[in-house]
């Protein structure tokens, strides 16, 4: 991978994290700063221009490093807790909410791992009874950039150590050569976001296709790894709900029901604000926003009637809707 600018933060630069992603990528050029916040983020950046040809900034995480997700976000754990160790995706998925969030486009690496490590330990000294899930890849994705910061590696072994906290690493990619080669760990799901072919084809630009999605779920599935499957946004209508239930078919057609850990189904929803902003710097897709956003009891019972057809294939008691 290439990129016209690396920032790195001055505090790190002699750090083997970043010395190893350097050695990994192509560049123009290396610029210093004292934090990234002098790159990341100000008001005069534009999120779309910047997707165009993004920079990447190497950077410490510092302040809160892990949050207690939402109430109703779980697959089935006591405790349910999030981290992002890069902002922005390589991908460019109209409904995202990353681009109502930020101004910019630019990688953000976190690469203070140990800090993490930190972080998550001492939330499961204080659950030691509870078994506690650690979900990767809200604010990117858990594989698609594995090749640079070998986040994936790193954390799976990191969780190995532990019977009841496990990691969820949730993607769109097909980058997996690196995971093959690893050990499968019973406490770590790799959760893949699905969605049927034309669905992806209309809202999830750059995203690996559904066949080769589904190959890659397939081999990680064989492998030995326990895997999740996301159907989550999904765009289901009266129009597509018969390609919604030839994608579920298909999936489970592909791969062993019985040892999927969790599915997750869940609608497109977004706050006000990212909305108003994603509306603005993408006007073109303004009508599908706004009727996406609309809670009718058509589309309840088109969810309804999804998650009747998932539950053709797979116990109740692991189908979660968010």
């Amino acid at each position: 991978m290439k990129f016209n600018n690396v920032y790195i933060e001055e505090e790190i630069i002699n750090s083997l994290n970043v010395i190893n992603i350097l050695n990994k990528i192509s560049y123009n050029n290396i610029i210093t700063c004292e934090k990234y916040s002098e790159i990341f983020n100000p008001k005069n950046q534009n999120f779309r221009i910047q997707k165009k040809n993004p920079d990447i900034i190497l950077a410490k995480k510092k302040n809160k490093i892990i949050h207690k997700t939402p109430l109703e976000f779980t697959i089935g754990f006591e405790e349910n807790y999030y981290f992002s160790h890069m902002l922005n995706c390589i991908y460019d998925c109209k409904y995202c909410f990353l681009q109502g969030m930020f101004n910019s486009a630019n990688y953000l690496v976190f690469i203070n791992y140990q800090d993490f490590f930190f972080a998550i330990n001492e939330i499961i000294k204080t659950n030691i009874n509870k078994k506690i899930c650690f979900f990767s890849g809200y604010d990117c994705d858990s594989l698609a950039l594995e090749n640079i910061t070998n986040f994936a590696s790193t954390f799976i072994n990191f969780f190995s150590k532990y019977d009841k906290a496990f990691l969820e690493l949730r993607t769109k990619s097909v980058n997996i050569n690196k995971l093959m080669k690893i050990k499968p760990s019973n406490n770590v799901i790799i959760a893949y976001s699905m969605n049927p072919q034309s669905i992806i084809k209309e809202f999830e630009q750059k995203t690996p296709s559904f066949q080769s999605r589904l190959d890659s779920l397939k081999r990680i599935q064989n492998s030995g790894w326990n895997i999740g499957l996301r159907f989550d946004p999904i765009f289901i209508s009266e129009k597509n709900i018969k390609d919604y239930y030839n994608f579920v078919e298909k999936i489970f057609s592909t791969l062993k029901g019985s040892l999927v850990h969790s599915v997750t189904i869940g609608k497109f929803r977004m706050s006000q604000t990212f909305l108003k902003k994603i509306n603005k710097i993408r006007p073109e897709d303004t009508l599908f926003f706004y009727n996406s956003i609309k809670n009718t009891t058509k589309e309840e019972e088109m969810i309804s009637l999804f998650y009747t057809q998932v539950q053709k294939f797979i116990d109740k008691e692991k189908i979660f809707y968010n």
